[in-house]
């Protein structure tokens, strides 16, 4: 994660905020007095808390696991053709 002051960050708001936003990278805001701080695009910081949210649920983690050993096993649900070409809009 790139680490920039917070002076150069106001000076060049625009580009920064375009940036993290365009390409999904965070950028962390250093304070020499104070907390740093770090700019997430809206979109990133939606999905880290579904991910958050998904780890600390011991029924979706339950899930999860269930569903990745019976995928190994080959023993998982197959749908059909007609329903796969639904999933994929084909």
């Amino acid at each position: 994660m790139n680490s920039i002051s917070v002076n150069r960050f106001r000076d060049n708001l625009k580009y920064f905020v375009e940036n993290v936003i365009d390409h999904h990278t965070p950028i962390k805001v250093t304070r020499r007095s104070g907390e740093d701080f770090i700019v997430i695009s809206a979109e990133d910081w939606e999905r880290e808390q579904e991910t958050l949210h998904v780890l600390q649920s011991s029924s979706l983690m339950k899930q999860i696991a269930e569903s990745a050993t019976t995928h190994i096993q080959g023993t998982g649900y197959k749908p059909t053709k007609e329903q796969m070409n639904e999933i994929t809009g084909l």
